[in-house]
């Protein structure tokens, strides 16, 4: 560890100790002390502050601790996160490292992905978004750190932000030659023209298929072995528009230029291949629809791709129990 970095100690010392209100149950001796919640919280930062600032600085004090805890780690902790000024860097070094080959260079990639997050502040916005969607909504996401280090969803998702930039930008080889490669090293496969919204959380993400013509809107929630794909051969305008706040089920299905309205519901394994309203919930092969208006109460913050509730909609639909 560099002279000069603080200890997790150190770092924990701030929060006045309150890592000891989090659970009275006693952790193995091996495991990572947890950082008081004023340290390393699960919630977003208040709107006064820098929300990348906010994260670097969690992502920073996390491989701090856990470089302290578990010395395997610390050079892997050290090379990725402790030795960057920023959370640009940080990440274009890792992806750099996650996607290179023998013949597409790491130093190549690290360029090329830190020039394109300078260059676009929008994309730093969204890097920093989809880290809060992973944290606030995936229960098994211990901390920032482990999301940006770990998650394959959340890495695919960002190397094709770059891709897009680059189709955009009409440097069609390496947009699909960076298709390519995050695909055979994530199993995520996402079209660089595809149009993806920030807060976005491919979770688990092994399967995922995102055509080219295909819109996701912002805090949508993904499962695993998710096809937004096409109906055969035709061209132009052919893939799903997906709205904001929706959630799609573990395995589902959506083929065809059709809407998915904002909060709605796909469940897993449904197929669907017409248009599912905002706020309703689409189940079954072919799907069918159910539910629809907003309930009683319901604000923003209680759309599925966000609250994750996978269940709701089965009172409506069956009146078994367990």
């Amino acid at each position: 560890m560099p002279t000069g970095q603080p200890h997790a100690h150190e770092v924990a010392a701030g929060g006045g100790g309150g890592a000891a209100n989090h659970s009275n149950h006693r952790l193995p001796a091996h495991s990572p002390t947890p950082l008081p919640a004023e340290v390393v919280p699960a919630y977003p930062p208040p709107e006064s502050e820098d929300d990348e600032t906010w994260v670097w600085t969690q992502i920073k004090a996390e491989a701090r601790r856990d470089a302290d805890a578990e010395p395997a780690l610390a050079s892997f902790l050290y090379a990725t996160v402790l030795s960057h000024p920023s959370l640009p860097r940080s990440l274009s070094f890792h992806l750099a490292n996650k996607l290179c080959s023998s013949t597409l260079l790491s130093t190549l990639l690290y360029d090329l992905f830190l020039a394109t997050l300078t260059a676009h502040p929008s994309l730093r916005t969204a890097v920093v978004a989809d880290l809060l969607a992973a944290r606030s909504r995936d229960p098994a996401c211990v901390g920032f750190s482990h999301c940006l280090l770990n998650y394959k969803g959340f890495l695919a998702i960002q190397a094709h932000r770059v891709a897009h930039v680059l189709w955009e930008q009409q440097r069609l080889p390496l947009a699909l030659a960076l298709q390519s490669r995050v695909a055979d090293v994530s199993a995520v496969d996402i079209h660089p023209a595809a149009v993806v919204g920030k807060g976005i959380l491919l979770d688990h993400a092994t399967g995922v298929v995102i055509g080219e013509t295909a819109v996701v809107g912002d805090n949508v929630s993904i499962l695993h072995h998710v096809t937004l794909g096409g109906t055969g051969k035709a061209v132009g305008d052919r893939h799903p528009k997906i709205g904001d706040g929706v959630l799609i089920g573990a395995g589902a299905t959506i083929l065809g230029n059709v809407k998915i309205g904002a909060g709605a519901k796909i469940g897993a394994g449904s197929v669907v291949l017409i248009d599912v309203p905002a706020r309703s919930t689409a189940v079954g092969n072919p799907a069918r629809l159910i539910g629809g208006k907003k309930a009683e109460g319901e604000n923003d913050e209680d759309m599925p791709g966000k609250s994750m509730d996978h269940t709701s909609f089965i009172r409506q639909w069956s009146d078994y129990t367990i």
